[in-house]
């Protein structure tokens, strides 16, 4: 990546007018302060509580970054790189330690996200708010199994409602909910995550099943969204001037052969990742393929639900990382059914021993950045061309604590993946699709769920043993310099030059 440089300048200026580079967070993975000034217990609370070991390092999210505290000079950060925007999650439990209105509010959780709010928007910065981010209240969890259950559409639309009216006027972008596609498989399929739920032919869970569960929870999820989008559209939006969508997450799948099965493969595995979303709130039903497989164990729309779900969006969020094959699977097993082999689809990231794209410290992402314009061209011919804002792009790196600081801040291979990514996004937009933002995950090293600290995806570095001091690696000061419309040729010198005092 030292002394690179691109054939014409590559800058914020290269993209259209209006368009929104920020970075996001969440609200487990950052703020900290789990048990301070009123805030109840989430799923992940007890989860990373009850079973240490689910999580690599063993770690949590009690302390996290310390948003809570910190959040005056993470703004000031955020303003020295530029950055347009600042994605970050709400924690339900914060604001309704209960999950619902009747627990009572907490004032000083709303306090914390209006200082939060007015802190961005006193420099510049717009709040680009999640309601909800995988840490459901662990109140409503132990009282009717969270969104397992559809009680739980009525407590999100008052925790919604909640929200607009607290903090909608300073509040532009609003998302439902992110990635509810991997909160049902990775916390009712495989019991990765919180609350840990699945089939004992799964993997190691208490409870569960995985048949049926991670569908559930997703009809739930979608019905809750599609309730709180409506609230939004008839009661703030004309008022607020806000937007309202969701973020949902995929690869882009490569057939693995030039076959007629593995392209029927890629496009299953599609319809069971994105289409589980982007069908019923496109469309309103789901995907005839996932109707045709999963038959029974697939919840039904109402008609009236199925047209409350109907163009339920102002956006649609992506969060994007890499690109898989993928290879038809027939022999998946018809007696221990799960949401897992429901698709019968092999992932890998290899053909023929051949690695698809660059390797990366994490196994499941290989940097292949036409991936990324790939993915948005489907969706804007299979979803008729919504707004897309790219909610999550960026490389992990492993958590070496044997590296010096000088070295763990010299993350060129970051540069090249948000550059390049970036750069094939902007093709993408040049041939017409909607695209008006890109947010880089993540603004800091953070706890990233089942991992722990064991990974780092900061473009500012998290120094865990010395008062969780930031530093910016390099790829924050390129971002810096592209913002600020400068195209570097050569990073090495850049950078060396700005960090000779460490």
């Amino acid at each position: 990546m030292a002394g690179s440089s691109l054939a014409s300048p590559f800058t914020r200026e290269s993209f259209p007018e209006g368009f929104i580079f920020g970075a996001g967070s969440a609200a487990y993975q950052y703020e900290g302060a789990a048990d301070e000034d009123g805030k109840g217990p989430s799923i992940w609370d007890k989860f990373t509580a009850d079973y240490p070991g689910k999580i690599v390092d063993h770690s949590n999210g009690d302390v996290a970054n310390d948003l809570y505290h910190r959040f005056r000079d993470d703004v000031k950060l955020m303003k020295e790189m530029g950055l347009d925007s600042f994605r970050f999650s709400m924690s339900w439990s914060r604001i309704l330690p209960k999950g619902k209105m009747s627990g009572g509010v907490n004032e000083m959780g709303v306090q914390f996200y209006n200082n939060l709010i007015d802190e961005l928007l006193a420099t510049g910065i717009e709040p680009f708010v999640t309601l909800f981010h995988w840490d459901t209240p662990q109140a409503l969890e132990d009282e009717y199994g969270g969104f397992l259950s559809p009680k739980i559409m009525d407590d999100y639309l008052d925790y919604a409602d909640l929200c607009f009216r607290e903090f909608g006027d300073r509040v532009k972008y609003w998302a439902t909910l992110n990635e509810p596609n991997f909160f049902s498989k990775f916390g009712y399929a495989y019991g990765y995550d919180a609350p840990g739920r699945c089939s004992e032919y799964i993997g190691n869970c208490s409870s569960g099943n995985s048949a049926t569960e991670p569908y559930k929870v997703t009809h739930n999820l979608l019905l809750s969204h599609a309730a709180a989008f409506h609230l939004y559209k008839q009661r703030y939006q004309a008022s607020q001037k806000g937007m309202i969508g969701l973020s949902v997450s995929s690869n882009w799948f490569i057939p693995i052969n030039h076959t007629s099965s593995s392209f029927e493969a890629a496009s299953r595995i599609f319809d069971f990742e994105i289409g589980w979303i982007l069908h019923p709130i496109v469309f309103g039903t789901y995907p005839a393929t996932m109707r045709s497989i999963v038959g029974s164990r697939l919840p039904t729309f109402t008609a009236e639900q199925s047209l409350m779900l109907k163009h339920s969006y102002d956006f649609i969020g992506f969060n994007h990382y890499t690109t898989s094959y993928a290879a038809d699977d027939p022999s998946s097993s018809s007696v221990n059914l799960s949401y897992t082999t429901d698709s019968h689809v092999t992932v890998t990231h290899e053909k023929d021993g051949v690695p698809l794209g660059e390797p990366t410290e994490l196994s499941w992402l290989y940097i292949y950045p036409n991936g990324i314009r790939d993915l948005v061209r489907y969706v804007n011919r299979k979803y008729n061309n919504p707004s897309i804002i790219i909610t999550e792009n960026g490389l992990g790196g492993s958590n070496n604590d044997s590296k010096s600081l000088k070295d763990a801040i010299q993350d060129y291979m970051r540069i090249k993946y948000h550059r390049s990514y970036l750069s094939e996004l902007l093709k993408a937009i040049k041939e017409g699709v909607d695209v008006k933002g890109y947010f880089a995950w993540s603004l800091f090293d953070d706890f990233e769920w089942y991992d722990g600290y064991t990974y780092r995806f900061g473009l500012h570095f998290i120094d865990y043993k010395n008062n969780l001091t930031r530093y910016p690696k390099y790829s924050a000061l390129w971002f810096k310099q592209f913002l600020q419309q400068r195209n570097i040729s050569d990073e090495s010198n850049v950078y060396n030059h700005l960090y000779s005092s460490i």
